[in-house]
């Protein structure tokens, strides 16, 4: 079963990767900017796997590109306090 196929396993995932790089000293603006460019990946790359996923890509889609760095900030805040570690 991939992260992708259910929206708690994603967060727990992106939650994991979140504390690890900051863990490694990345900066917050570091870690909002790798947001941006994963945000953008999934929207063009990755079929959405849940309904979660789906209204995130479409908000992505129909955001611009300040909105959608709104985005990643809102979903990097989402997943500080998720985890496996948590």
């Amino acid at each position: 079963m991939s992260v992708l196929d259910n929206f708690e396993s994603w967060k727990d995932f992106l939650g994991d990767r979140l504390h690890q790089a900051q863990g490694q000293g990345m900066s917050q603006q570091a870690i909002s900017e790798l947001a941006y460019d994963i945000g953008g990946y999934l929207s063009n790359q990755v079929d959405a796997k849940n309904e979660q996923e789906a209204v995130l890509r479409d908000l992505w889609n129909a955001a611009d590109q300040q909105e959608q760095h709104a985005i990643a900030n809102i979903m990097v805040k989402l997943v500080q306090n998720e985890g496996t570690g948590r």
